[in-house]
């Protein structure tokens, strides 16, 4: 067969007009797809199946319309059909009319999409990327006071000022004071006024410094207006150290002065500055008059917001000396409390000994703060935590965290548990509008930004997930569950090798192993994921039981799931936390046992009534 014959067999046949017909229509339904699949949540993988079969499909297409003919009595071999009863030109004339009918669909998708869903979606993204919290007249947020000190290592005392009167002012009823992570993540940047007020939704900034000599320290602060730049106020102390508190409350005093117009909304008569003192005083319950004990807390402080065991380490150390200056230093043992819980959440070294007496000095330098100050939020937050992570009192969490809400409803950590709280419960949409609350708190806090990030994932809103994720990762790579939770939302979407890639970047080995051991499986790699998952057990059967249930789970090895889930409860693992909205563990749920085990965790239906 010469070209010119080949070619009009190829028109005779109605390849080309297959042809056109099967690439319009291709595109018309790849397009409306891509548009409908995400406003269902329809996995990724499913456009991305859909694309790569239409693409498979297209030469079948073809050589089916070569070989076959559609007759009046049904489709024939196109050389069994004599050429007096071929209808293949009025098939042609239909195909016609089809392939006007697609174009012209096609057309009006592509006129639809660009002249009314593309300006709504710019529309929309620009909206998003540009809204900005309105700054309320009543906030402020208190920036790292530059250490000026000849001493660098004082930059403690200087953090520690800045943070006491960050700590004082939020406590003041009518102010709201952007939180400590997100105030000092401009420290040593070159950020002006007006980027800082954007970014932090306030309309106030309190900047100083703070130099100390011996047993002389001088203060310098200013009240600055964040969209101007103007200054409102500014003050320099100079006081011997041991007066440093007065200091703390004078300046307090002040600024909440400077700021009564708005907190009075202008029609309550004036605040005298006494009441203002009186009531930041009543603020800084749970403190020390003792300079020594004062400056160990601080520097307990500083090295606890390092988030890395060594730090923790140190800090411990610091607010242990502390306490033994002041035994009746509150704030100092609720410190203690909160580096023994770090210890129990996310220390890499030690057995089960080891956890047992750190949870216990934890409990114990809890009670020694509530005994000291019964309404001291540092010290409740701590005693949720126990409850919430450890102990699995539900209802006992629930009612410490309520009163914790109600003396420090902008703590982040405390809105955190809170959210932490609504998962292990069962309640998601709760749980995640919990956590972007306490994200919009402290917009660049990684603990707050983490958590947040899972639970996007778990409820599978997975695009606002991944976004989150940057943004911990940026903040905190190192970070147990930055590099790994980023895996997990990968693995939730079926982009096996992405997660595998992403979880061996994490610098915990438990939460790499864990991520390598489900990829692999997902891809049919056994050995793999047999490997990972034995060498999860060998290093981590005792702080990572939760994990290792998870994995067995996922495999639908059910017996030995249980087992493990089991362990972990014995263990007080706080992985057992997010039992309830686990999408790993959903092979179990059919299981007469998981019911069983809800009901030891106090998670049952009727006891959650």
């Amino acid at each position: 067969m010469n070209q010119r014959n080949f070619f009009a067999e190829l028109k005779r046949r109605n390849v080309i007009r297959v042809a056109g017909l099967y690439l319009v229509g291709a595109w018309l339904l790849i397009q409306v797809a891509s548009t409908v699949f995400p406003a269902f949540d329809v996995p990724g993988w499913a456009l991305r199946g859909l694309i790569i079969t239409l693409v498979l499909g297209f030469i079948p297409a073809l050589i089916f319309s070569w070989v076959f003919e559609l007759t009046p009595t049904g489709l024939k071999r196109d050389e069994d059909v004599p050429p007096a009863q071929s209808i293949a030109p009025r098939t042609a004339r239909r195909m016609d009319r089809m392939i006007i009918v697609v174009l012209v669909l096609a057309l009006g998708y592509f006129g639809f999409d660009k002249f009314v869903l593309s300006p709504r979606r710019e529309a929309a993204r620009v909206a998003v990327a540009e809204a900005k919290p309105a700054a309320s007249p009543r906030s402020v947020a208190v920036l790292a006071f530059d250490n000026l000190s000849d001493d660098k290592g004082s930059e403690y005392f200087s953090d520690g000022i800045s943070e006491e009167l960050l700590t004082v002012l939020q406590k003041i009823p009518g102010l709201h004071v952007a939180a400590r992570t997100s105030a000092f993540s401009f420290k040593g940047k070159s950020a002006t006024a007006q980027e800082i007020g954007e970014k932090l939704g306030v309309a106030r900034l309190v900047e100083g410094s703070v130099r100390k000599a011996g047993q002389i320290v001088r203060i310098a602060a200013r009240l600055t207006q964040a969209n101007t730049g103007e200054e409102i106020w500014s003050e320099n102390y100079t006081r011997e150290l041991k007066d440093v508190f007065a200091v703390q409350t004078e300046l307090a005093a002040t600024i909440v002065e400077q700021l009564k117009g708005q907190l009075t909304n202008g029609v309550a008569g004036p605040v005298m500055k006494a009441e203002i003192q009186a009531q930041v005083q009543a603020a800084e319950k749970g403190g020390t008059k003792n300079v020594e004990a004062h400056q160990h807390y601080l520097q307990g402080r500083f090295y606890l917001n390092r988030y890395s065991e060594k730090a923790v380490s140190d800090a411990l150390i610091e607010f242990q000396r502390a306490v033994k200056l002041d035994p009746s230093f509150a704030l100092a043992w609720a410190g203690v409390a909160d580096t023994h819980l770090w210890y129990c959440k996310y220390a890499t070294v030690g057995g089960l000994g080891v956890f047992d007496a750190r949870l216990a000095s934890a409990r114990e330098a809890v009670a020694r703060a509530l005994a000291l100050e019964p309404n001291l939020p540092e010290a409740l937050r701590a005693r949720a935590d126990i409850e919430l992570s450890f102990d699995f009192d539900w209802k006992g969490a629930a009612e410490t965290l309520r009163t914790a809400l109600a003396l420090a409803p902008a703590d982040p950590t405390i809105v955190t548990d809170a959210g932490t709280l609504a998962m292990a419960k069962g309640d998601p949409v709760q749980g995640v509008a919990l956590y972007r609350q306490a994200v919009a708190l402290d917009p660049v806090n990684p603990v707050a930004l983490s958590f947040f990030a899972f639970n996007l994932a778990l409820t599978k809103q997975f695009a606002e997930a991944q976004a989150e994720y940057a943004r911990v990762i940026e903040l905190i790579p190192t970070a147990p569950w930055s590099h790994a939770g980023l895996a997990l939302s990968f693995l939730l979407q079926g982009k096996f090798e992405e997660a595998a890639v992403e979880g061996q970047k994490d610098a915990a080995d438990w939460a790499r192993l864990l991520v390598v051991s489900l990829a692999r499986w997902s891809q049919k790699q056994i050995p793999e994921a047999d490997a990972a998952l034995a060498d999860l057990i060998k290093s981590s059967a005792d702080g990572a039981a939760f994990q290792i249930a998870e994995v067995y789970a996922y495999r639908g090895e059910k017996d030995r799931a249980f087992e493990w889930l089991e362990r972990a409860r014995r263990q007080r693992d706080s992985g057992l936390v997010g039992l309830q909205v686990d999408p790993f563990l959903a092979n179990l749920h059919e299981d007469p046992r998981w019911n069983a085990f809800l009901h030891k965790m106090g998670l049952a239906d009727d006891q959650l009534k």
